[in-house]
């Protein structure tokens, strides 16, 4: 999948913020740069897009509750409680539920701060 690829809008998402911290005063070289955690909620029929990628904002997912399908690559993958996966700087991707209920996913990450 390349970033021109076209994907939804996102529709159907919640974002809140767990906790973060500037990472400046903790590592040398880390100023500006920010690790947050948020606790993403997918409705049924939702979508994260359009499609992203993690250049310089490496993270990690884990899902929570229901399904959510990675789109990565021209490939579908579904990923249920209990795992996740890693967005480096290779991933180009988007989101979506295709499932019936909510999709619930604790998504932590690097990310520049102004």
């Amino acid at each position: 999948m390349n970033i021109k690829e076209v994907a939804p809008e996102t529709r159907g998402v919640t974002v809140e913020l767990l906790a973060s911290i500037d990472l400046g005063p903790e590592i040398a070289g880390m100023e500006g740069r920010q690790l947050r955690m948020r606790k993403v909620t997918i409705d049924p029929g939702g979508v994260f897009g359009p499609v992203h990628n993690h250049v310089d904002r490496p993270g990690t997912v884990y899902i929570l509750q229901g399904i959510i399908t990675d789109h990565r690559n021209g490939i579908a993958t579904d990923y249920g409680p209990g795992v996740g996966w890693p967005e480096d700087h290779n991933t180009i991707h988007w989101l979506e539920n295709r499932g019936s209920t909510p999709a619930v996913e604790i998504s932590v990450d690097i990310v520049h701060i102004v």
